[in-house]
């Protein structure tokens, strides 16, 4: 399928997200990988990771050209290599998402929604937040408190933060799509986001952007 959306937030930030139906051969004929990415992609085992891979270059150079480039930090964070956009990748199952901006930083992440979120929830829920009880949406709402504290914790680049202990998401009604607050508090950072979601079949999508440089 490929490239299912390519929209403009702004004039300096571009949300895209690819589907992937092809296989590898038809992947791998829409990219250009460099020396880089080719010891990368060899490394994958599983179809699936290589697939992953690929829709994120594919993803990339659709958005804005063959030529950009992804390099990783220490921390496996993603950047182009000449640092004209700031870079958030996330996928899920068959989805691929990639947030871009030239003037702020960015977190993306998207997740393909299952029942068994109920289980692990203690996880990454804290006591400040509220989940609903209505059983059609309690799933969707998990999820999007899941996605949201991803995003901020990509946003942040910053290691030692408790994805439950210190990202706080406030209350909020569930919506199809719709716009969020959440926080951050350590010893180091004590910050809050706009955070916007929206839903894709069974997939959750939650972005942030800011201007966030606390050193």
């Amino acid at each position: 399928m490929g490239c299912i959306s390519k929209h403009y937030l702004n004039e300096y930030t571009i949300l895209g997200v690819w589907k992937i139906e092809e296989d590898i051969s038809t992947l791998l004929g829409m990219v250009d990988l460099d020396t880089s990415d080719k010891k990368k992609y060899k490394v994958f085992a599983s179809n699936s990771r290589k697939l992953e891979f690929l829709s994120v270059r594919a993803l990339l150079a659709e958005l804005i050209g063959k030529e950009a480039r992804i390099v990783y930090n220490k921390n496996n964070k993603p950047f182009l290599s000449d640092g004209s956009m700031f870079i958030s990748i996330s996928h899920s199952n068959k989805l691929t998402a990639i947030l871009l901006s030239s003037n702020e930083k960015v977190g993306i992440d998207l997740e393909h929604m299952s029942t068994n979120i109920g289980r692990i929830a203690f996880k990454f829920i804290n006591s400040k937040e509220k989940i609903t009880k209505e059983q059609e949406k309690r799933i969707y709402h998990l999820y999007l408190h899941w996605c949201a504290k991803e995003a901020i914790y990509k946003i942040c680049d910053k290691e030692g933060i408790s994805i439950k202990k210190d990202i706080t998401i406030e209350p909020f009604d569930v919506k199809e799509s719709g716009e969020i607050r959440g926080s951050v508090k350590t010893k180091t950072i004590n910050d809050s986001f706009d955070l916007f979601y929206t839903r894709y079949d069974n997939y959750t999508i939650v972005w942030t952007k800011k201007n966030y440089d606390k050193g």
